[in-house]
């Protein structure tokens, strides 16, 4: 992300992975863990985490990458703000 920033990308999707694991088990706290870590890493970086998506997904599942998952109800997609634009979505 660093690195991103230095060289001048501006929008980043996020995606959270491994949501199928066992240790994780489509858990939504352990997202919002997840998600709040990597939220304040972005921030200081210099990134507006606002016009962030942050998508949980599996990618050895497939969950949330082309198709909403079942998996976790809980996710009810993004919405994010771009050049005054509201951008929606639910999947990678």
């Amino acid at each position: 992300a660093r690195l991103c920033h230095l060289i001048g990308i501006e929008q980043l999707i996020v995606g959270v992975n491994k949501m199928d694991s066992p240790s994780v088990n489509w858990s939504e706290d352990r997202y919002n863990e997840i998600k709040g870590e990597v939220d304040k890493m972005l921030t200081k970086i210099g990134y507006k985490t606002k016009k962030i998506p942050f998508i949980p997904m599996s990618g050895f599942e497939g969950d949330n990458l082309a198709e909403k998952s079942s998996n976790m109800p809980w996710y009810k997609g993004f919405t994010v703000k771009i050049k005054k634009e509201k951008v929606k979505g639910h999947t990678l």
